[in-house]
């Protein structure tokens, strides 16, 4: 009875299991049946729906853009930086594959001819609406869109505009082109404009440096692209981010040596000194005397490095680094200093000039006979004859040892792009009056930098400085020239070219000593030297006991009626050295000379 129970209860079971088995077999099959119904109505029956689907959406890798380092003033004034902004361009072969879609969907819907014609015709008029309203926004030429996409169906790449406003790419991409694209860019910005445009220069549409530091520093200032992996939609636009491949890497910082605030106020001197004077051009550096830092460095014309349409060389060339001019009398105290130190003349040696001094076939003259002369009376009254015997005392590779240590004839490497090395030529070439009018400035040349540079030989007790237009605290490349004695003495005797009598009396500053040189230099021209073309020249320091500026001042061919130097350049040293001197906290180093200013309060 037992087994018999068993036996009935197994059967049972069996019946039990093979319902379910014969159950999921039979969904699974069905849940088959309507996968392959489904694929094969989506790659057989309805394939234009996967087609369409992938038209819309695609995987892409684009590059992310870098973001280009600032350029700052030794204060952290920013003098360049970058902003994001939209770039614009079209492809003519989606934008015509476009047109094709649209035809093909309404003969896909099988509507009449007629009604194909009118929905295709009122297509192309919303076409060309959105078309004309770009060209609006942006600005652009009427017809210059329409001819992107017209030129060639093929074409799959053309820039329309170059780093614009984000909102004006919105308002674009709200139109909803086909074959209109965005790509996310940067532009650079200039905050300080053409006040130290000459200095930081400029980049081109591609962000590559073009002029100043930003050329000079193009590897340290540009960044490392990076790389993103995107979603675009049917019209190339990207509708989500994927994964980040690669981030960018921004560009590094440079800090100048520039202080803008003393950079403005030569820009705006120098300017009006430029204007008043109906020169040509102008250009003033201004040195530390301590380390030979460039404070600043400015020329006239300049230009708006943020509005570069129709911008011409001569506008946008740095003249202080990359122009030369013969230096004429701001030489002389050169001279004097490798006299005194080569033991060539002594302090108490007296220098007989008559107006004229025959050497050879050749003539020396002062503008007049100033007699006998001390050396501080020689440069005083910047007496040509007197500096040519103290040259023609001296071998001519003693005096051409000077001047090469000095710097003329070498370019200052002070970091800037294509600076000019100037001529010095070889001593072995010189004749006696080589040598003389080389003793006034006469047969070299050298920039307003090179100049300046020159002047820290006579500002630091004798050593020479390299100069640098990025900030630091000391020149690890500073070397004796003169003896500190020799240059203390002769920094006294150019305090006199300051006096009432001296030819610099414009450039002293009321409550500071002030040494100096001025220079009226004729101009050379093919035919030899002009006779009412000039260099006005002038190179001083402050204070004189214990310098700590060095400014040098060139403006080129003054036509308002003064050319003088002392007249010309003068003046401008005066205003840029005091204001420099104050914004700097140097402490007067004499009793003011101005007169006090009562007011109805004082006794």
């Amino acid at each position: 009875m037992l087994d018999y129970q068993r036996k009935s209860k197994t059967k049972a079971g069996d019946g039990d299991y093979s319902s379910r088995r014969k159950f999921v077999v039979s969904f699974m099959m069905a849940c088959m049946a309507v996968l392959v119904l489904k694929a094969v109505d989506l790659q057989v029956l309805n394939k234009d729906f996967l087609k369409e689907q992938g038209d819309k959406k695609h995987v892409d890798d684009v590059s992310v853009s870098a973001y280009r380092g600032m350029i700052k003033d030794r204060n952290g004034e920013p003098l360049a930086i970058s902003t994001p902004v939209q770039s614009i361009w079209v492809n003519p072969r989606e934008h015509h594959l476009a047109e094709i879609s649209f035809i093909e969907k309404l003969k896909k819907h099988k509507q009449p001819d007629e009604q194909i014609a009118e929905e295709l015709k009122n297509y192309r008029s919303a076409d060309r609406k959105h078309i004309s309203q770009m060209e609006k926004v942006l600005e652009l030429p009427q017809g210059k869109v329409a001819k992107l996409f017209n030129s060639d169906p093929t074409r799959q790449f053309a820039y329309v505009v170059r780093r614009i406003s984000p909102g004006d790419a919105e308002k674009v991409k709200n139109l909803n082109l086909p074959g209109v694209n965005f790509d996310r860019e940067f532009k650079r910005f200039y905050p300080a404009g053409a006040v130290s445009a000459h200095i930081v220069g400029f980049t081109d549409l591609n962000d590559i440096g073009q002029e100043g530091m930003e050329k000079g520093y193009e590897a340290l200032l540009k960044g490392i692209p990076g790389k993103k992996r995107v979603i675009r939609d049917g019209k190339r636009q990207i509708i989500d981010d994927v994964e980040n491949i690669k981030e960018p890497v921004s560009g590094g910082t440079l800090e100048l040596s520039i202080d803008q605030r003393i950079q403005y106020l030569a820009y705006r001197e120098l300017q009006s000194a430029v204007e008043a004077h109906k020169a040509k051009s102008g250009t003033l550096v201004v040195l530390d005397a301590k380390n030979g830092e460039i404070l600043a460095a400015v020329n006239q014309p300049s230009f708006n490095p943020n509005v570069r349409e129709d911008l011409k060389e001569n506008l946008y060339r740095n003249r202080a680094f990359t122009e030369v001019f013969e230096p004429g009398s701001t030489v002389k105290p050169f001279v004097v200093a490798a006299a005194l130190d080569g033991g060539y003349v002594r302090p108490n040696d007296i220098f007989y000039t008559h107006g004229i001094f025959e050497i050879g076939r050749h003539q020396v003259k002062d503008v007049h006979n100033y007699g006998a002369l001390d050396l501080t009376h020689v440069l005083k009254k910047s007496s040509n004859i007197a500096v040519s015997q103290m040259a023609l005392k001296m071998p001519p590779k003693y005096l051409w040892n000077l001047y090469h240590q000095l710097g003329f004839g070498t370019a200052s490497n002070a970091g800037f792009p294509k600076e000019a090395s100037g001529i010095l030529t070889d001593y072995r070439k010189w004749q006696d009056f080589d040598r003389a009018i080389l003793s006034f400035g006469y047969g070299l040349n050298a920039s307003a930098v090179q100049l300046a540079r020159a002047y820290t030989a006579l500002a630091d007790d004798g050593m020479l400085h390299s100069v640098s237009l990025l900030k630091r605290e000391e020149d690890p490349d500073a070397h004796r020239v003169f003896s500190a004695k020799t240059a203390q003495s002769v920094r006294t005797m150019m305090e006199s070219v300051i006096m009432k009598d001296g030819t610099a009396y414009e450039a002293r500053v009321d409550g500071y000593t002030v040494a100096g040189k001025t220079g009226t230099v004729k101009k050379a021209g093919r035919g030899g030297y002009s006779s009412n073309k000039y260099f006005a020249v002038f190179a001083g320091l402050a204070p004189a006991r214990d310098p700590r500026l060095i400014i040098t001042v060139m403006i080129d061919e003054p036509s308002a009626g003064e050319y003088y130097g002392g007249l010309v350049s003068a003046p401008v040293f005066s205003k840029v050295m005091a204001g420099a001197l104050r914004i700097l906290g140097i402490a007067p180093d004499q009793q003011s000379t101005m007169p006090l200013l009562l007011t109805r309060n004082d006794s």
